[in-house]
């Protein structure tokens, strides 16, 4: 038994933890008017919202061919592996899951695991560090799917973003929604249900979001161990660290990285969006 663990460019997993966990990826894209960008390979996350500023259009998405997907499943079974996972962001966001089974049908030899992870970003990190730690323990495929099922049921995520006109551009919020917010000038926080975004909760301004996702969080902290806090920012460093300060300012053993909305994302999003996930 030798099982493999892939995800998508959207997990935005550290290149430490990739190496040490030995987790492969395979990148989604990013169509400008002067031609397409694999995230990570072609556009860092900084060049991305540089280009966004500059460029009137919005940029769209797209998701990796399915041959990128037999390729990788020919070089693991050549390495002997017997099972692989496929951990990719939400499939009601994206076809990357879809295209990676479909890929998985053409091989005999390979058991092809999905799991569909109904969000993005850090959170979907979590899911698949859990799963590359099992794989180098030697676990099997469907042991390993039943371990994220369970996962799925304590993971958490909120964010806000800074423009609704980007996700309602993008067709990934519904456009009354993104005039009611714009009109009222709403920060309506948002999470994903059942692999959808969808506002959580309406608020008047973003401080009030911000702080609103803190007691979310202080909730569980005071309620239950919390492993994993991660703090997501479109571009916004500075708001990214006041977030976790505070969150180690009221609890210090914390365990709090940052992360980021890297181009992918960051299309839907737009800059500024902050975030915290937590399992």
């Amino acid at each position: 038994m030798k099982t493999a663990v892939i995800t998508d460019t959207t997990a935005y997993l550290a290149k430490k933890t990739i190496e040490e966990l030995k987790i492969n990826t395979i990148p989604l894209s990013v169509n400008f008017s002067d031609g397409t960008y694999r995230e990570g390979m072609d556009l860092t996350t900084e060049a991305f919202y540089q280009k966004l500023e500059e460029e009137e259009a919005l940029p769209t998405t797209s998701q990796p061919a399915i041959g990128e997907f037999v390729e990788l499943f020919d070089r693991l079974e050549q390495e002997g592996y017997t099972d692989v996972v496929c951990i990719h962001l939400s499939a009601k966001i994206s076809g990357t899951l879809q295209t990676a089974l479909s890929a998985g049908e053409m091989k005999e030899k390979l058991n092809v695991y999905g799991f569909d992870s109904e969000i993005s970003c850090s959170p979907q990190g979590f899911y698949v560090r859990s799963a590359a730690k099992l794989a180098l323990e030697g676990s099997s495929g469907a042991d390993i799917l039943t371990y994220l099922e369970k996962q799925k049921q304590q993971v958490r995520a909120y964010f806000m973003v800074h423009d609704l006109n980007h996700l309602r551009r993008g067709g990934r919020l519904s456009g009354a929604q993104a005039v009611f917010g714009s009109l009222l000038q709403i920060k309506p926080i948002l999470h994903f249900e059942e692999g959808q975004i969808m506002p959580f909760e309406k608020v008047r301004t973003e401080k009030k979001a911000l702080n609103r996702m803190l007691d979310l969080l202080f909730d569980d902290l005071k309620n239950g161990h919390v492993n994993e806090i991660a703090v997501i920012h479109a571009n916004r460093p500075e708001g990214a660290e006041n977030l976790k300060v505070k969150i180690q300012d009221a609890y210090p053993e914390a365990n709090v990285e940052i992360s980021y909305f890297g181009p992918v994302i960051g299309t839907h999003l737009g800059p500024s969006s902050l975030g915290i996930g937590w399992c």
